[in-house]
């Protein structure tokens, strides 16, 4: 495969398996990537990654710029050495965390202006310089600058961010050289179907235009702007026709999305990719996902019960530890609570994921919905 080809393997329905090279090694789908804010997934090292057959890791444009700076980490050799992961790594472009600032931002046609949370100073961010950060700490996928509008929102407030985030993924197309990255276009809309599928049609426009002109192609289409304070259920009234209304031969990319059975709904819509702080900020908070559901290990039931955290699971942390033993770290804060909760819950999510490409390859995929949502694991919420 040369360099960001995405080849599918096999679908069942709308699900998707696919296989993506990048320079630092193919990935597969359906996936889930770990998320590293600060060139660290919290609590957990590189090699525990890779143990846990972690494929990409997610790093934030924002964080990294601020702290320790972009011109750091490339003097490091890239977010890849400076953290020590030599697998496939995607950074977010930022602007989820800088419209969460909204007391502070500023937007114009030009770009953003938002204030650093570190030390207050004043940042502007063209598509273009996003770019040139993202370039500098060089992971293998960059994702364009966008407008990720809050829920709920007014119409106009969304179309709006529709037409930011069309005119900053076409200057961030233009500007996109490194040729070892790829850059993914993102999707907005909030809960409006037309401005959604509008959304599409003006990122397949683009790169029409840029491929007419010897330019370069999204390498793939995050789905941005969901799960941002909605139900569930209103999500997925959406999601199904604007994930298959991108492009079929690239990977689908729904981002901030991290429960289970959500994973599981959106891979039977044909959505390939998934990154959310859940599993870690979960487990710093003594919580665990399972077969049987999610678990609250501070509850006293646990106090005296000295079976796996998980008895089906084989991750680490089911294997050597209690329940009692987990239940005592959390409640002593003792910061290995939340590690072993970490390592659990990733293990989590990345083996769903990958018992959900086996569906998949299988021609089983809806065989397999309905047995998880029939399942206590379902009652994840």
């Amino acid at each position: 495969m040369a360099l960001f080809d995405c080849t599918c393997e096999a679908t069942s329905g709308h699900a998707r398996a696919l296989s993506y090279e990048t320079a630092h090694g193919t990935f597969q789908t359906p996936m889930f990537m770990p998320v590293g804010t600060s060139a660290t997934v919290k609590g957990v090292t590189a090699g525990q990654l890779r143990d846990l057959n972690s494929q990409v890791v997610l790093a934030n444009t924002y964080h990294l710029s601020l702290r320790p700076g972009a011109d750091v980490v490339a003097e490091a050799g890239g977010v890849h050495r400076f953290m020590n992961y030599d697998g496939p790594m995607l950074t977010d472009s930022g602007g989820f965390q800088v419209f969460s600032l909204a007391d502070t931002v500023k937007l114009s046609d030009d770009g953003v202006t938002f204030q650093s949370i570190y030390d207050g100073s004043k940042i502007h961010w063209t598509p273009e310089e996003n770019m040139r950060i993202q370039e500098l700490i060089g992971a293998d996928i960059a994702m364009q600058l966008d407008q990720c509008a809050p829920y709920p929102a007014t119409r106009e407030f969304v179309a709006r961010a529709v037409d930011y985030s069309s005119a900053w993924a076409r200057r961030c197309l233009a500007a996109h050289t490194r040729p070892d990255q790829t850059l993914f276009g993102i999707v907005q809309g909030g809960m409006h179907l037309d401005l959604r599928l509008e959304s599409v049609r003006r990122l397949r426009e683009i790169e029409e235009e840029s491929l007419t002109a010897g330019g370069r192609r999204f390498g793939g289409y995050g789905i941005g702007g969901y799960s941002v304070g909605e139900d569930h259920e209103v999500m997925f009234e959406t999601l199904g026709e604007v994930a298959r209304a991108c492009p079929d031969d690239r990977p689908r990319y729904l981002m901030g999305v991290g429960n289970p059975t959500t994973l599981v709904r959106a891979v039977r819509e044909g959505v390939d990719m998934f990154d959310c702080v859940l599993p870690t900020r979960t487990a710093r908070m003594g919580t665990a996902f399972s077969s049987a559901g999610r678990m609250n290990l501070r509850n006293a039931k646990y106090a005296r019960d000295f079976t796996p955290l998980d008895p089906v699971c084989d991750c680490p942390t089911c294997r050597n530890h209690t329940r009692a033993y987990i239940r005592h770290l959390v409640k002593q804060n003792e910061m290995l609570g939340a590690i072993l909760l970490s390592v659990h819950n990733l293990h989590f999510l990345l083996d769903l994921m990958r018992r959900a490409r086996e569906a998949v390859l299988a021609d089983a995929y809806e065989e397999f919905f309905e047995q998880w949502m029939e399942s206590d694991a379902a009652a994840d919420y």
